[in-house]
C-alpha cells in the first residue's frame, strides 16, 4: 500500500512539473474543454494574434463554469496557477 502511495505522489509531481512546461492551449483544460471554448468562448483566444485578449480563455471558462462539461469543470477545478497538485 505504501508503494502504490509513493507511486501515485511521484505520478501527481511529475505531471505537475510537464504541466508547467506546456504552451498555452496544450493542457488539460485544452483537451478536455475544447467543445465548451467553441460553443461559450469562440470570440477569444489563447494569444493575441487577431487582437483578442492573452489569456482570456480560462476566465471565460471560469464565469461560465455552471454550463461547461463536467471534464471540463474537472479540469478548471484541477489545474491553473495555484491549483497545481
Amino acid at each position: 500500500m505504501k508503494r502504490l502511495v509513493v507511486a501515485a505522489f511521484a505520478a501527481t509531481l511529475s505531471f505537475a512539473a510537464s504541466a508547467q512546461m506546456r504552451e498555452p492551449g496544450t493542457g488539460p483544460v485544452a483537451e478536455h474543454c475544447q467543445g465548451d471554448i467553441e460553443r461559450l468562448c469562440a470570440n477569444l483566444t489563447h494569444g493575441n494574434p487577431a487582437g483578442g485578449q492573452r489569456g482570456a480563455i480560462r476566465p471565460c471558462l471560469e464565469q461560465n463554469i455552471a454550463q461547461v462539461s463536467p471534464a471540463c469543470r474537472t479540469a478548471l477545478q484541477t489545474t491553473g496557477p495555484g491549483r497545481r497538485r
